[in-house]
């Protein structure tokens, strides 16, 4: 009877045994080196322009130093400039972009940063930041050509090159937040070569470029919380009459509607008008006194609306201040580096587009502040209204004088809930429409006024 069990025991004994050499064997052999140990792969952010491609090069350092063999992994960035030679040096030996028909791009290498990053996968690391410019040879296409990049890659097998595009105006992406893959550069282990990238980015053309910038325009002011306040809170005490230095009365409702129509019009036409001289005069002016003019100009709203300060002038006060707004929404043109006639179309579509959802927004606002005017509460809610607003603006201005602080963050913050601004004024909309048409029907009587003011006769 022993036999059976010796037999018996020893089977099962060996079972084990290469369960416990198969298993881990099997882990080892079919993960990946990624899966192994996660390492960060290089990208490449490509702007393209009518006559060249910008590159933006981002180098894990830890990679870039085994592979150059310039050791960056304790260089600060005070140090960078003395190594910039040999960076600029090598990194032109691994990028070589040509034609369709074998014609060598021109490569400039310019500024070089360090950085501290991290990727999805991987923990933080230092990054090589590189700025480099492809500019093809005369009349050939920026938007087809063969990337000969092999930087890393060469020597460290298993490294991958990511290759986006962040900008394309003929191609309709302008808004350069997100990044549309183009491809992936890595070793071929069948041939042990590193194959370059087929860069195909299609066919582009002013109308895509048109309607990108229509669209940006439009989202630009729908995000621009300070264009908003500034122009919303002019526009609150329109339906008011001043009288001794107060808002004490109400002024008939096509009054009201020129009022508002004029603070409109002359808000778009400073602010149109400082955007075309601006971006075709590729004026370069600081940012930060224009950002700071803005939150002046909103607060200088504020205080109108609670005590009026220019009663009457409002669309002066709305065409001079919209020229600081404009100024400010030129900057996003100046960041693109457009060509002339790129420009001339691009200022015609962000500005269309700044302009229909600026209608859109009065238009929505328009039956609350006419029926606001009339309502018991407005002045609490009038001065609630203009008291947050200068709030708002106050942590503005010394945001962008230099003093962060959590007020102008959270300020900044509400740009990011438009569906929810939108939704909010087309509800009010149509309850303020809704009341109004019901106290007009026969038997309600008159509009509501708040104490002490004659009704408002009729027109």
């Amino acid at each position: 009877m022993t036999g059976p069990r010796n037999w018996l025991t020893t089977a099962l004994a060996r079972l084990v045994a290469g369960i416990a050499i198969v298993v881990p064997a099997t882990l080892l052999l079919g993960a990946s080196p990624a899966a192994a140990h996660p390492m960060p792969h290089s990208v490449v952010q490509l702007d393209v322009y009518q006559s060249s491609v910008a590159a933006r090069l981002e180098l894990p350092v830890s990679d870039f130093s085994r592979a150059s063999g310039i050791d960056l992994t304790r260089t600060t960035k005070a140090r960078l400039p003395s190594r910039a030679a040999a960076v600029r040096a090598y990194l032109l030996k691994h990028i070589h972009p040509t034609t369709a028909q074998g014609k060598a791009w021109r490569v400039s290498i310019g500024a070089l940063s360090l950085s501290r990053t991290q990727q999805t996968s991987t923990g933080p690391y230092r990054e090589l930041t590189a700025r480099a410019t492809l500019t093809p040879p005369a009349g050939a296409d920026v938007r087809h050509f063969t990337f000969d990049y092999d930087a890393i890659v060469h020597q460290v097998v298993t490294h991958v090159i990511l290759v986006t595009v962040r900008q394309d105006w003929a191609g309709g992406q302008v808004d350069g937040e997100g990044a549309t893959q183009v491809g992936t550069i890595e070793l071929d282990v069948r041939h042990m070569k590193v194959p370059p990238l087929k860069v195909d980015l299609g066919s582009g053309s002013a109308w895509r470029g048109f309607v990108a910038m229509l669209e940006l325009g439009g989202n630009h002011i729908l995000t621009g919380t300070d264009h908003l306040l500034f122009l919303l809170i002019l526009l609150l005490p329109a339906p008011l009459a001043a009288t001794g230095g107060r808002w004490t009365g109400l002024v008939g409702a096509r009054s009201a509607l020129v009022r508002i129509g004029r603070i409109t019009l002359a808000f778009t036409a400073g602010h149109s008008i400082a955007l075309a001289a601006s971006a075709l005069g590729r004026l370069e002016i600081p940012d930060w006194p224009v950002e700071a003019f803005i939150a002046a100009s909103i607060l200088v709203g504020a205080v109108h609306a609670i005590r009026p300060v220019f009663p009457g002038r409002e669309a002066v006060v709305a065409g001079v201040f919209g020229l600081g707004h404009g100024m400010a929404f030129s900057f996003v043109l100046a960041e693109m580096h457009l060509s002339t006639g790129q420009l001339v179309t691009s200022l015609l579509g962000f500005n269309l587009g700044i302009e229909l959802v600026q209608l859109l927004l009065v238009a929505l606002a328009l039956p609350s502040l006419l029926v606001l005017a009339r309502l018991r509460v407005q002045p609490a809610l009038r001065l609630t209204g203009a008291t947050l607003t200068g709030i708002a603006a106050l942590g503005w201005l010394a945001d962008r004088l230099g003093l962060p602080n959590p007020v102008a963050r959270a300020a900044d913050s509400a740009g990011s809930h438009t569906t929810a601004l939108l939704i909010t004024l087309a509800l009010a909309a149509l309850a303020a429409t809704g009341w109004t048409l019901a106290s007009r029907l026969p038997g309600r009587g008159t509009l509501a006024v708040l104490p002490g003011r004659a009704p408002e006769p009729p027109g």
